[in-house]
């Protein structure tokens, strides 16, 4: 049993056997059965048209010759009396009625083991009447024997083509299958050609789908590795380079608390990205905790940039705000790490005298929070990529402003948990625009 279990080909012809031989049953039951219930009316019409053609036989030697001949055909025709033996084996109440002055047709007086025994009353003058016998003994056995041979013969050719169909359908299980092991040991180029536009086909296809989802889930995991270890190993490297310098006594004692600054910057760089990639993994999870609050988000952002005021203040950046009394429903400290990233970034990449604009725009079915800045702007070809994690359109420039690039990959996350949207507008030299859209159902109903 375990075997058919295993083998989809051999239970594919198991159960075309099966079938066959479920088949070859049913046909004979319904065989028998058929016999069982022998059409009497054609009997008893046929016994009525030979008795009618013997009266009509006047010479006893030709009536002789057409028994004779009708036996041939299993017709056992008797004339009787009342007084004849053969009567002894039917039943009395069939006999009475068959001699009965007041019976005028032909009846069945016995039907069994595949032979009728019709009655004809009133032959001739002496009331004689005239049993017809008639054996379909015969017919049956070359009915069945045509039958058993029909079905063995079906079932023979049939599951020869079986067989052969059979290795066709399981053939692009078994293509699945192995390229199935081989993506489980590692190989997550591995692909299937077909040409099949059916249920196989389409089962081939997302295989392919899966299989290049995977490659780029693969790729992506691959570049977050080096991205960590790459923004990691930088601040250990300036922080291991420089204690070792004060172990070592090389830098003189004027320079050190410059140096003692450097390395304490770069610990809160490293505590930067630490929290940025457990807030992402927080995200990623089904169980972060949201809780939905409804508050003022003029106030929020005004918040937002008072905070923010020792960076901006420090480049003397000039703060352009057109914020409308709003009130949204949200997760109320989600949105103030999108504010920061948002604003911080602004500031981080507008240049000293720059100009930061802060606007809210209200429909009946939105609130939308736009922050445009004079900075150097984002060239066309990087605008789709920088929501990717650890993406920076400037290597160096990013490094020197100590970013990581996961500000906006959180912006983007808390921004879909909420089901909203963020476009950005930019052009090089003149500055970039965020827009982010909240979706206000309570106010369109």
């Amino acid at each position: 049993m375990k075997i058919v279990r295993k083998s989809l080909r051999l239970r594919i012809v198991v159960t075309f056997f099966g079938i066959v031989i479920v088949s070859l049953i049913l046909s004979f039951i319904l065989n028998i059965r058929s016999q069982e219930n022998t059409p009497n009316h054609s009997m008893v019409t046929i016994a009525e048209d030979i008795a009618t053609m013997i009266n009509l036989i006047d010479d006893p030697e030709k009536v002789k010759t057409s028994l004779n001949i009708f036996a041939r055909y299993g017709l056992n025709i008797t004339s009787v009396n009342e007084q004849s033996e053969v009567l002894a084996s039917l039943p009395d109440d069939k006999v009475h009625e068959l001699f009965d002055e007041n019976t005028r047709e032909a009846f069945i007086l016995s039907n069994k083991d595949e032979t009728a025994i019709v009655g004809v009353p009133r032959m001739n003058e002496e009331k004689d009447a005239l049993l017809i016998k008639i054996n379909f003994s015969s017919i049956f056995h070359n009915v069945k024997r045509t039958l058993v041979i029909s079905l063995l013969t079906v079932l023979i050719i049939g599951s020869l083509l079986i067989m052969f169909m059979s290795g066709y359908i399981v053939k692009p299980i078994k293509r699945l299958t192995a390229a199935a092991k081989k993506m489980a040991s590692g190989d997550l180029s591995v692909r299937l050609k077909h040409n099949n536009p059916d249920e196989f086909g389409e089962l081939m296809e997302s295989f392919n789908h899966m299989a290049r989802e995977l490659q780029k889930i693969d790729s992506v995991r691959d570049d977050f590795v080096s991205n960590v270890s790459h923004e990691m190993q930088s601040p250990l490297t300036s922080i291991r380079g420089f204690t070792r310098a004060l172990q070592d006594g090389v830098i003189p004692l004027e320079e050190q608390r410059e140096h003692l600054d450097i390395i304490y910057e770069e610990t809160l760089r490293l505590s930067r990205l630490s929290d940025n990639l457990l807030r992402l993994a927080s995200l990623d999870s089904e169980h972060h905790p949201f809780n939905l609050t409804t508050f003022q988000l003029d106030e929020q952002l005004r918040r937002a940039i008072v905070l923010a005021e020792p960076q901006w203040a420090h480049k003397n950046i000039k703060i352009e705000l057109d914020l409308l009394p709003c009130e949204i429903t949200v997760d109320k400290d989600l949105f103030e790490q999108v504010w920061q990233n948002l604003i911080n970034n602004a500031i981080k990449y507008t240049g000293p005298d720059g100009v930061i604009h802060v606007a809210i725009e209200m429909s009946p079915s939105s609130v939308k929070v736009s922050i445009r800045d004079s900075g150097q702007g984002i060239p066309e070809g990087d605008l789709p990529y920088i929501f990717d994690r650890f993406y920076m359109v400037d290597k160096a420039r990013s490094s020197s402003l100590r970013g990581n690039g996961l500000g906006l990959s959180i912006v983007i996350k808390i921004l879909k948990l909420h089901e909203c949207t963020i476009d950005v507008e930019s052009r090089v030299g003149e500055g970039t625009q965020f827009t982010v859209t909240i979706p206000r159902p309570s106010i369109a109903s």
